[in-house]
């Protein structure tokens, strides 16, 4: 199995003078050369504004969409008026909104039966979601806090379950400064506010990555 790159790899990815240009591309691009998934934090404001912080949306629905996966109608409607909203409801009221990846007090969330990865667990265990929506939807709610994550990203740093928690580790180790490295990135590339500095790591490797991706037998990206 590939190991996760350590954070000199990483860091040398962010570093690479393609990263600032494929962020403009991704996130700031217009028309037809627009990535959908550009809007996916900025759709209607934002997933984690008061009025709708703990509360899945038809406007979150259409948000997990841009990132190229839907949830089904069925599952929709539970999302959105039935038993399943109204749980993950209760876990997200339990998780704030302004706790960020990296800091001490994220750890209890993100772990092993804290409340993000309950809310997580209930949302990958219904019909039709499953661990890539589950952490989009999550994305979208909470964006400090819950990276969006798929087989091209999970690919491209090496790493496979317990991702949240490698991150928070990586974004605590030497003082932070791949947290620093990713705001000066976000300045660097103009983008806007709404726009996490997770978001800024996944799709400067999403980018890198999208297009050599070789799904199950790919051995992860190039650093060459």
């Amino acid at each position: 199995m590939t190991q996760p790159l350590t954070l000199a790899e990483i860091l040398a990815v962010l570093d690479d003078p393609r990263s600032v240009p494929d962020l403009q591309r991704y996130f700031l691009a217009v028309g037809d050369a627009a990535f959908t998934g550009g809007q996916f934090e900025r759709l209607g404001d934002g997933g984690c504004r008061p009025a709708v912080a703990n509360i899945v949306t038809a406007e979150d629905l259409i948000a997990v969409e841009l990132l190229s996966v839907q949830v089904g109608p069925r599952r929709a409607l539970d999302l959105l008026q039935g038993q399943l909203g109204r749980e993950l409801a209760a876990e997200l009221a339990k998780i704030p909104v302004d706790v960020e990846l990296g800091a001490e007090e994220a750890l209890p969330l993100i772990m092993e039966g804290g409340h993000a990865d309950s809310a997580w667990r209930l949302l990958r265990n219904a019909n039709d979601i499953g661990w890539v929506i589950a952490g989009k939807l999550l994305a979208r709610k909470r964006p400090n806090l819950v990276p969006v994550y798929d087989g091209v990203v999970s690919c491209a740093f090496g790493t496979r379950t317990g991702f949240w928690e490698w991150l928070h580790c990586k974004l605590r180790e030497e003082r932070g400064v791949l947290a620093q490295r990713l705001r000066a990135l976000h300045t660097e590339a103009d983008l806007p506010a709404a726009v996490s500095r997770l978001r800024v790591l996944d799709v400067v490797f999403w980018m890198r990555h999208r297009d050599a991706h070789g799904g199950d037998a790919c051995p992860g990206l190039r650093l060459t």
